[in-house]
């Protein structure tokens, strides 16, 4: 092995080789000329090498080594399928991810608890994942409750808490058990009955709003009869966290209530609730907000989210939205999706689309069948249709400029008499 001071997290070229994942069938292996095969089986075994090493690595004394070994592991696990490498070593990964949550500070924890969920995305929903859950739930949560604890930590525990609980719990009332744990989070920003706000710094609110968003995820897959306790029991509340200085944590309020009317309609139909009108005048006030000392930029996301927000409590409307990735679509059409998709895709990054075409559990998640097989015609015809896509605008560009110089006044400049 090299010296493990010196091993660094993945650069792109190592995330761009295509011949790492197990899902081998997306391209034509026949077309290939031995040469090639012999090259990719040795890309593979460098590749394999190199993750075997960062995770001796995860062991090591330095704390800059442990990290960039995390930082590697993660990156790989983000970019591509390793189920069959991961399945022969998740205890050994899972032996590291708890080490380095217990003893490490700030930063590794962070990306120890996000590794955590890449291997629960990784292995998929099966007495694997549950295994390395019931590992470490009890250190999430204890760094979680533990007031402490490095706020970092406890931000990435918040977030990694939600995801492994999504993908790996096996009962239903331990997922009813840790949405507790995140209700006695958030409700902490609640402005309270008498209209002054808790006072809390910055990170304290990243907190609340990381629990939010987790408990929101587990709504999702929540019982009919406990999406109407749940409701009882915070949707006139909720609301107060729509009040925050917190940019984010606005948001995250805002979407949180449009899933949480959703899945009441989904219910009962004929839904209805008491303070909805104050609501939809909140909700429009921050549709509209043109407050001076807010940042533009906050401005801007905030009245967009915010615009469909009201639409979903007031009409019950979604705004969809397509992704597309391979020669596959997929069709974001309602809150649930919407919350569940984002939680994935902040753990996998700009693998998403990667994952949405080889990772059998994500599109049994969204419901889209095993992967589809690619051929090399099927890619040939993409290519060749992309081209001319390209063409065709490069085309219309040249048009478009042409007409509207036509009609331009060209002044002369005469120069000064």
């Amino acid at each position: 092995f090299p010296r493990h001071g010196a091993v660094q997290p993945f650069s792109d070229e190592d995330a761009s080789i295509e011949t790492l994942s197990h899902c081998s069938s997306f391209s034509d292996s026949t077309s290939m000329a031995e040469e090639g095969g012999e090259a990719e089986d040795t890309a593979q075994e460098d590749f394999q090498y190199k993750l075997k090493v960062y995770i001796d690595c995860t062991v090591d004394k330095s704390a800059k080594t442990r990290q960039g070994a995390l930082d590697g592991l993660k990156t790989a696990m983000a970019t591509k399928i390793l189920y069959e490498f991961l399945l022969e070593r998740r205890m050994t990964v899972t032996d590291s991810i708890e080490r380095c949550l217990k003893k490490g500070k700030g930063e590794e924890q962070r990306a120890a608890a996000s590794l955590a969920c890449l291997l629960c995305i990784q292995l998929g929903s099966g007495i694997e994942s549950e295994e390395v859950f019931k590992t470490l739930k009890p250190i999430f949560k204890t760094i979680l409750s533990d007031g402490t604890a490095s706020i970092q930590a406890r931000q990435a525990c918040a977030t990694g808490l939600g995801l492994c609980t999504l993908v790996a719990e096996d009962d239903i009332l331990d997922v009813y058990a840790t949405m507790e744990c995140f209700e006695s989070l958030f409700t902490c920003s609640y402005v309270r009955k008498d209209g002054s706000r808790p006072s809390l710094s910055p990170q304290a609110t990243q907190l609340h709003t990381n629990a939010l968003l987790s408990w929101a995820l587990l709504l999702t897959i929540c019982s009919a009869s406990h999406i109407t306790t749940i409701i009882h029991k915070h949707l006139a509340k909720l609301p107060r966290l729509l009040e925050s200085e917190d940019v984010n944590m606005r948001i995250a309020a805002g979407e949180t209530i449009a899933l949480l009317f959703e899945l009441a309609r989904d219910v009962n139909p004929e839904f209805d609730c008491e303070d909805w009108e104050p609501l939809c005048s909140k909700l429009n006030a921050l549709a509209t907000d043109c407050n001076k000392h807010r940042a533009k930029t906050d401005k801007r996301k905030q009245r967009s989210v915010f615009r469909d927000v009201l639409k979903a409590v007031e009409e019950g409307d979604f705004q969809t939205e397509t992704i597309r990735f391979g020669t596959e679509r997929m069709v974001i059409d309602s809150w649930v999706r919407k919350r569940t998709y984002d939680a994935f895709r902040e753990f996998v990054g700009s693998g998403m689309n990667y994952h949405l075409q080889a990772n059998e559990f994500i599109r049994d998640v969204f419901g889209l069948g095993p992967p589809v097989l690619i051929d090399s015609a099927a890619l040939k015809a993409m290519k060749s249709s992309r081209l001319e896509r390209h063409l065709y605008n490069a085309a219309a560009f040249k048009a478009r400029t042409k007409a509207r110089n036509k009609f331009r006044d060209k002044r002369v400049d005469v120069g000064e008499f």
